[in-house]
């Protein structure tokens, strides 16, 4: 297709302000689509859920149509969809509930690639539970963590394995599925940090391998709010901590206290927004997500190369990593200034970044910068285009030269 990129732009209010809007790794901003859905749930008005009345019934079918929504954009069933704060909160009460059948010399085996939302759920739950944490590690100069040395770090006394689907630091994509296989080898759970891959490319859960798939919807044009995607039969057999009279069957029994209706309702017009991205996909839902984000994969990987290839070509600059896979992310730091100092240089000029570690804190540790104030952080996503792109490579520039 012809990326409209006009048609794309002009969805989104926010974007009219006059900044290059670099930052969509830490949160992206909201179509008018999905602003309007949140509004018109309030001005309908709903109830809390299992009401007798109409409000009540309004509140049920918001979260009916947001657990299908979720469902179709990662290839999953709207049975398995738990919906909560954000992927951070979810993970704790994840970690926790798996946790309970953990013994000590039970091991688990985590990523310094992650997100630390990715890992100190885990590594806490396994002090408590007295089970060994086991780590694959990432080559520095790459930015790449090779599937290989599963091999020697998965075994008989492994119950879980997390990793991320992309690095939200170097934007790395390692091969999860060849890891998920390693792990299902030995009867191990495969939880997947998605939440940076999910806005980059089209998703399915069962061709990843993931038991468990972790997304966020803020950082995919929607409001702040998290999912975790499993199979109903896998989470019938967890017991998590509740309230006595809270329901009991799943997905609902992970979800605790009254849901953001409104917000849910956000979620579902999130996920027909992106849908739309390719006007030419057509079918159901399901296959007009993965052709538009494939669309929208391939149109920010291309805009992408030049970003990359701009700031590789300036003194003073350091890229870290190179992976083979990747999302449309950079993280440099320029010589002389400290990335705060960058980041602030460039908000001067309209460009927003992010810098620090970003909580890639083991990633950032190993690339020897989680002291010194992390790098720059710069993504495309779907409705950046390359004027975003030449500003923040003159706006470097400058600052380099």
């Amino acid at each position: 297709m012809v990326f409209d990129i006009a048609t794309i732009r002009a969805a989104y209010p926010a974007l009219t302000d006059g900044y290059a809007y670099l930052d969509g790794a830490a949160g992206t901003q909201t179509p008018t689509a999905v602003i309007d859905a949140i509004a018109q749930a309030y001005r309908a008005g709903f109830g809390n859920v299992t009401g007798a009345f109409p409000a009540s019934r309004r509140a049920e079918l918001i979260v009916r149509e947001c657990r299908q929504a979720v469902a179709d954009l990662v290839g999953g069933v709207p049975e398995g969809v738990v919906l909560g704060q954000n992927m951070t909160t979810l993970t704790y009460r994840f970690s926790q509930a798996l946790a309970a059948t953990w013994r000590p010399g039970d091991e688990i085996v985590l990523s310094r690639l992650d997100h630390d939302a990715n890992v100190r759920p885990w590594v806490q739950a396994a002090a408590r539970a007295g089970a060994a944490v086991r780590w694959a590690e990432i080559d520095a100069a790459s930015g790449e963590l090779p599937a290989d040395q599963y091999g020697a770090l998965v075994g008989e006394r492994t119950r879980l394995v997390a990793v991320t689907a992309a690095s939200n630091a170097l934007g790395t994509r390692p091969d999860v599925p060849a890891i998920a296989a390693r792990a299902h080898a030995v009867g191990a759970l495969v939880y997947v940090d998605g939440v940076h891959a999910t806005p980059h490319g089209p998703t399915d859960v069962a061709a990843l391998g993931a038991d468990f798939y972790a997304t966020s919807a803020y950082k995919w044009s929607g409001p702040h709010i998290g999912a975790v995607i499993a199979a109903p039969s896998l989470l019938e057999t967890l017991r998590p901590d509740k309230l006595a009279p809270s329901p009991d069957a799943v997905p609902g029994r992970f979800e605790t206290g009254t849901s953001p209706f409104g917000d849910l309702a956000g979620v579902t017009a999130a996920v027909e927004h992106l849908a739309g991205l390719d006007p030419a996909a057509t079918g159901t839902r399901r296959a007009r997500l993965l052709t538009s984000l494939a669309a929208a994969e391939a149109y920010e990987l291309e805009h992408f190369a030049a970003l990359r290839e701009g700031l590789e070509k300036m003194d003073g600059v350091t890229i870290y990593g190179r992976p083979a896979r990747h999302t449309a992310t950079v993280y440099f730091n320029v010589a002389g200034h400290t990335p705060r100092q960058v980041a602030e240089y460039l908000a001067e000029r309209r460009v927003n970044v992010w810098s620090g570690h970003n909580y890639a804190w083991e990633a950032t540790g190993v690339l020897g910068v989680r002291d010194t104030g992390g790098a720059v952080r710069a993504g495309l996503v779907h409705y950046n285009d390359r004027s975003d792109v030449d500003r923040l490579l003159d706006a470097v520039a400058q600052l380099a030269g």
